[in-house]
């Protein structure tokens, strides 16, 4: 049990230079220029898909959850908050970061992410166009804009969120390492599903958990060798961070909720899909 301990320990104070690194560069972008990067997306008409799809590679899931609001006003379109929840990869970006030898594959999931969802959205707004009724409401401006770390500095932000990070990943490699150490490496793959067609499935679900939880989850079977690319990536898709939340408060509209999020889950299998057959 020490060694599991001093195992897990020693792997995750590896990272915690890197982690803190990319919050401090989140940090800035959210608050230095977060707020007219999301506003931009409500000037892009047909090309918000694009646009969203960009800003959510970002790596900050404070994006996601002012694209729901944004949503919920009716400022965007329903193709521009599905590419921006698709291209959202939440704790992924920091973790793969922290990997040196994994840059190679955070290439392939931002580029990925990034194609597919914006044509995943363009293709939403294209059919929302023909089969849907558009909404009668305007526009409102009065949208929630919560942020925990509005008072804070960037600096001690940064330092709040690598100390929960650490602390999440800290316990994902001991429950890890205490799962592998106890029903061995064949055992575990199994019950994940490994090499199965099914497991993109069981990724997909699991990416809808609205929180960190689910994104460092699944990267760290990945990088552990449990979790196929086309798994990961489709867990990741789903993966929202609060954004799913946060449209399920701001949008009282729950078959619209409901319809996006299938949107969102298949969208996500053949994203998932299509990139485990031409990359993994």
């Amino acid at each position: 049990m020490v060694d599991l301990l001093l195992d897990a320990l020693l792997d995750t104070l590896k990272t915690l230079p890197f982690l803190f690194g990319a919050y401090l560069l989140m940090e800035y972008l959210e608050h230095r220029a977060g707020d007219k990067l999301t506003a931009a997306l409500s000037r892009l008409g047909p090309w918000g898909p694009l646009g969203g799809a960009l800003l959510g590679c970002v790596p900050q899931c404070g994006f996601s959850v002012a694209a729901a609001n944004f949503y919920a006003g009716r400022l965007i379109t329903p193709g521009t908050l599905l590419a921006v929840f698709l291209a959202t990869s939440d704790e992924a970006v920091p973790i793969l970061l922290a990997q040196p030898g994994a840059l190679p594959d955070l290439g392939k999931l931002l580029g990925v992410k990034l194609v597919g969802a914006a044509a995943a959205g363009l293709l939403a707004d294209l059919l929302a166009r023909r089969f849907l009724t558009a909404p009668s409401e305007p526009p409102f401006q009065d949208l929630c804009q919560d942020c925990d770390c509005e008072h804070k500095g960037i600096f001690r932000a940064a330092l709040t969120h690598t100390g929960k990070i650490f602390l999440f990943l800290l316990l994902v490699n001991l429950v890890l390492g205490a799962a592998i150490s106890l029903a061995g490496e064949e055992t575990l793959s199994r019950f994940l599903l490994s090499g199965s067609v099914f497991q993109p499935l069981l990724a997909g679900l699991v990416g809808f958990l609205p929180n960190c939880a689910a994104s460092v989850l699944l990267t760290e079977l990945y990088l552990e060798g449990s979790l196929s690319f086309a798994a990961c990536v489709t867990g990741l898709c789903t993966g929202a961070g609060l954004g799913l939340a946060t449209l399920w408060r701001a949008n009282r509209r729950p078959k619209e909720n409901l319809l996006l999020m299938a949107a969102l889950y298949l969208a996500a299998l053949l994203i998932g899909s299509l990139s485990g057959l031409l990359l993994g």
